[in-house]
């Protein structure tokens, strides 16, 4: 009988798995708790997905040596080692269990996935495989700028935190920074505050006006220059580097594109409808050609009060007070005193981390909805691609097409032409399509006949901007309404409604693109939408990952194939599907989130929320060759925490660990979690570096 990865239990008082109410609260506003705000007629994906097409055998997973699930050597920092598994085999018979074990010692995995996965835990510690080591690179707080004063939970200031790094990181980028050896340029998104972790005795239903500004200050983006260890992988922050800088949420926005002027974004603060204040709840992002940071504007609703507008309501923005109260300190946060305010936010960002005095941008082009990410593909002639995805269950995902050429060199001019590379173009939604017969989908996650869930699909045009002006090609809404109320565009042509679409990327080594689709409670429940090919499983707890193929493998196509290339959850349960790679040899994920490449172009996969009893974590999956599908868990966070913000180079990893510790009933009097400075000091979300103790590349 094989032996599976082992699934962990809740002991008591530990982090149970899946989101906390204390991180729905503060991250997204409760979202999931609110009625859906598409109340559209779309079809549902699966609705209109027949099923699968392709006649790929999955009986090569039968041809496919299993990998041994050995965690056993995985190790987390001041904490002993968790239990681990024995490693599977697929053998019926001690000759075959013989034979592929050989193998095993032989073939440890693909390339950049040769380690000992780290089996679930609910360790508070950061957790990494064995003969890996790891380091904290820069906490909450921490100064970066000129002038900043050590961090001092009890007596922080506004004016102390706008020089430290911010809360709550997300998104992560590591650029290279020319002339200095051994340095690289560290970007993060920091995506929202737990004011109750952040404060001593914090009363939410009467923040004080420092507190709401030290918020501000919290949020929004920091960079930083990082100095590597030469011996080992170890990163450390470069306090006071000159290109070191903070972008909070009073910091000066330029709009830019389509809608940069209309009377939809203009307020008594801003007339010309040019110029906006501060960017919120940051989650993924990407990095561009030119050497450019872009950051999605997510759950940016739950910082308004008091909206009645339909519009408001598609966006899920409340017709109350908001959860953190800043209405009471600036009227932009009360739409009833400032109805366009809202308008300036569920942008892309594009900020440029090597010009300290720039002012980033909003780019309307790119529509206005809940932003989960921004990862570029350039077309053969150099034109930008951008893929997006809007995160909220029964939302669509997107991308935008420039019709403007990436130029080379690092003269201003050049540099001026890149960052309008995202003003022009066409904005387009997914629509997935099928016609196999709908009796092969249950709602238990069954493969069809074929033995794959797949189909086709399309991208249809919303809008297209120009120098001389924007079209819109929705039927009823004007282009400035098109790319102001993108979710209503999407409802009227007809995009289909998908779970939760999240970070959105395409591997530079095969052009494939991997949408990551964290999960969906509400699919079959009561008179929601079915199961069906593309959403094979009723309440969709565990969520799965799109495997998107564009026609001819060029990204400004109009036509795409799609396969579900994961269906996450336990590999005991035969709802889950892992690109037909054998079950006995993959680890249990749950929520896939954030998503990156590694130079190998396997697919790493982050999570958020996970519903299996364990922490969350980071894993790597090959997207290719026999072993495609075999997926293996590289670390775990601690209680509480979210992995956030991959970075995969050759020999080091980096994670984001977001909200440690932030577990219902957790204040700063009581802790959650001790991470990462142990018990007495406050949790402090950070950024952490892995890499291999020996200095090999990770994962060869």
């Amino acid at each position: 009988m094989r032996k599976l990865l082992p699934l962990i239990g809740t002991p008591s008082g530990s982090h149970p798995g899946g989101r906390s109410a204390m991180t729905c609260r503060f991250r997204c506003g409760d979202a999931c708790f609110h009625e859906v705000p598409n109340t559209s007629s779309n079809e549902y994906v699966g609705d209109v997905i027949a099923g699968a097409l392709s006649r790929r055998s999955m009986m090569r997973a039968a041809a496919v040596v299993t990998v041994g699930a050995a965690g056993a050597g995985a190790v987390g920092v001041g904490q002993a080692p968790p239990a681990g598994a024995a490693p599977a085999t697929a053998g019926t018979t001690p000759a075959a269990d013989a034979a592929a074990a050989a193998a095993r010692r032989k073939h440890k995995g693909a390339r950049g996935l040769r380690f000992a996965p780290v089996a679930p835990n609910t360790t508070d510690a950061v957790t990494v495989p064995d003969g890996y080591g790891q380091n904290v690179v820069i906490r909450w707080g921490e100064p970066i700028l000129r002038g900043a004063p050590a961090f001092d939970p009890e007596k922080q200031t506004a004016k102390a935190q706008a020089g430290q790094f911010g809360y709550n990181c997300d998104f992560l980028a590591l650029l290279p920074l020319p002339g200095e050896r051994g340095r690289q340029l560290l970007v993060a998104n920091h995506e929202y505050t737990d004011e109750i972790l952040m404060f001593r005795g914090y009363d939410a239903a009467n923040p004080t006006r420092e507190q709401v500004e030290v918020a501000w200050a919290a949020h929004g983006l920091s960079a930083v220059v990082v100095e590597g260890d030469r011996k080992t992988g170890k990163l450390t922050a470069v306090s006071r580097h000159q290109l070191n800088r903070r972008v909070t949420v009073t910091t000066e926005f330029r709009l830019t594109g389509p809608v940069a002027g209309s009377k939809l974004v203009r307020t008594s603060a801003d007339p010309t409808g040019t110029k906006a204040f501060g960017t919120l709840n940051n989650c993924s992002g990407g990095v561009t050609p030119w050497g450019t940071t872009l950051h999605g504007e997510e759950n940016f609703n739950q910082y308004f009060a008091n909206a009645s507008r339909d519009t408001d309501k598609r966006y899920g923005v409340g017709t109350g007070a908001s959860e953190r109260k800043w209405e009471r300190f600036d009227k932009r946060f009360d739409v009833a005193q400032e109805p366009n305010e809202v308008h300036r936010f569920g942008y892309v960002v594009e900020f440029d981390p090597y010009d300290p005095e720039s002012t980033p941008r909003k780019h309307t082009a790119l529509g206005r909805f809940k932003h989960e990410a921004a990862t570029v593909r350039l077309t053969q002639d150099g034109r930008p691609v951008v893929y997006s995805g809007d995160d909220e269950r029964f939302d669509y995902f997107y991308k935008f097409v420039g019709s403007k050429r990436m130029r080379h060199g690092s003269s201003r001019a050049v540099r001026e032409h890149n960052l309008s590379l995202l003003d022009e173009g066409t904005l387009y939604v997914a629509k997935l399509t099928g016609d196999s017969p709908a009796l092969e989908i249950d709602g238990t996650g069954k493969l069809p006949k074929d033995g794959e869930f797949d189909g086709s699909g399309q991208w249809i045009p919303l809008a297209t901007a120009t120098a001389k002006g924007a079209v819109s090609h929705v039927d009823g809404m004007t282009a400035e309404e098109v790319f102001v109320f993108t979710r209503l565009a999407g409802d009227k042509v007809g995009a289909t409604k998908m779970d939760r679409p999240e970070d959105i990327e395409p591997n530079p080594v095969t052009g494939k693109v991997y949408v990551a689709l964290t999960n969906n409670t509400n699919r079959g429940v009561g008179s929601n939408a079915k199961a069906d090919e593309a959403n094979p499983r009723h309440a969709n707890k565990h969520g799965h990952v799109l495997e998107l193929t564009e026609r001819w493998n060029r990204p400004e196509s109009t036509k795409f194939a799609w396969s579900l290339f994961l269906v996450a959850g336990d590999p005991d349960d035969p709802a889950t599907y892992f690109a037909g790679f054998p079950k006995d040899g993959v680890s249990p994920i749950s929520c896939p989130d954030n998503v990156a490449f590694d130079p190998y172009g396997n697919l790493w996969i982050s999570t958020d929320g996970a519903q299996l009893g364990s922490h969350d974590g980071l894993f790597g999956v090959a997207t290719r060759g026999e072993r495609r599908g075999e997926l293996k868990q590289f670390l775990t966070v601690p209680k509480g925490a979210e992995t956030c913000g991959p970075i995969i180079q050759d020999r080091r990893v980096l994670v984001a660990v977001q909200h440690p510790g932030e577990i219902d009933g957790a204040s700063v009097e009581k802790p959650a979690s001790t991470w990462p400075d142990g018990p007495g000091k406050h949790v402090r979300p950070a950024v952490v570096a892995v890499w291999r103790a020996d200095g090999s590349d990770i994962g060869v």
